[in-house]
């Protein structure tokens, strides 16, 4: 019998009927999120943005009658309020999300992925938003730099406001993954620059990463609105590959030297900490992690699916798959 995989079991009939809205919709997971939607039934999509020349450029590529574009930025609430009326579902995946660059401008990264975050809670909740699904990261999880301990507080607000949301309809959940093969800033479209210049740097050979592919990632969008309650955290099952072995299979024969890992960086990342393990369970797709409160009997004391382990860890050096040389190709030839 097929294992069930986010591709196989995610689907867009949620969206039916419904206004969508998605923060950040003009960066990468945006734009493939939108033309996913776009071949749902949904009544409306909204992209909100912050970058108008990305708004333009959309706008020229997709010619839907469904489709709105609010320019604005999460860090002012009232712009929020005003894209958020008659929204159904917020896709939350706006953020600061370059390590180097959140460590240099602390500041900046607290108010976009924080403060941010409580306007969308307090947008959502004002105008009586359904369902909240925030995308989150592998970097959250016992975080070594600012963006992750940013993620992490994005996340803690976002399952606590199920709390505040009190006797009101609207939901929160999470989606947290890893590196998204080939999206704005992707290591992958850096060893193809560099291969071009005959040399490839690499950190340090014996780091290792999760990889999901943008339509998975999409999927597990999909899937976290089709089976959230409210205060959960969805994890998709991903490859994991060593940095050298990715190196390789970008630009064969390419010399590489080792620079070093850059300030905020781990040797490897986790998706699901021991600690979260206790009240994690296997649905088959997704991995979920259930919340430590009850939310006004959101879950009514019921967690499907097998409990993890004793011990599990998710963690990228110790994950299967771990995808070897070919797979590692494979996984690359389909990053366009």
């Amino acid at each position: 019998m097929t294992k069930p995989t986010l591709l196989t079991t995610a689907t867009t009939t949620v969206l039916d009927g419904k206004s969508v809205l998605v923060t950040g919709g003009t960066g990468s997971f945006g734009k493939a999120f939108v033309q996913r939607a776009l071949s749902s039934k949904a009544r409306k999509v909204i992209v909100f943005s912050r970058d108008e020349q990305k708004h333009y450029e959309m706008e020229r590529t997709i010619s839907d009658r469904r489709m709105r574009y609010f320019v604005g930025d999460i860090r002012d609430r009232d712009r929020l309020q005003n894209a958020f009326r008659d929204v159904d579902i917020v896709v939350h995946a706006a953020a600061m999300k370059h390590v180097p660059i959140c460590e240099y401008n602390p500041i900046e990264a607290v108010q976009t992925n924080v403060n941010g975050a409580r306007n969308v809670i307090e947008a959502a909740m004002s105008c009586g938003v359904e369902r909240v699904l925030a995308l989150s990261t592998d970097k959250a999880v016992s975080p070594a730099n600012l963006y992750g301990a940013t993620k992490l507080c994005m996340e803690k607000l976002l399952i606590a406001a199920n709390a505040y949301a009190g006797d009101r309809t609207t939901r929160f959940s999470c989606v947290r993954y890893g590196n998204v093969m080939g999206s704005a800033g992707s290591v992958i479209p850096l060893f193809r620059a560099q291969q071009k210049r005959g040399q490839i740097t690499i950190t340090d050979r014996r780091m290792t990463r999760f990889w999901i592919e943008m339509s998975e990632a999409v999927a597990l969008v999909l899937r976290g609105i089709d089976l959230m309650n409210g205060g959960e955290i969805f994890i998709p099952k991903l490859p994991t590959s060593d940095i050298e072995t990715l190196a390789e299979a970008v630009a064969p024969g390419v010399p590489r030297s080792q620079v070093g890992i850059r300030p905020g960086e781990k040797l490897h990342e986790t998706l699901v900490s021991v600690e979260e393990a206790r009240r994690t369970s296997d649905l088959g797709d997704v991995l979920v992690i259930w919340p430590e409160f009850q939310f006004h009997q959101t879950l009514q004391g019921v967690r499907p699916g097998i409990p993890v382990p004793d011990g599990f860890v998710y963690s990228s050096d110790c994950a299967e798959p771990r995808l070897d040389l070919d797979a590692t190709r494979a996984m690359v030839d389909r990053v366009a």
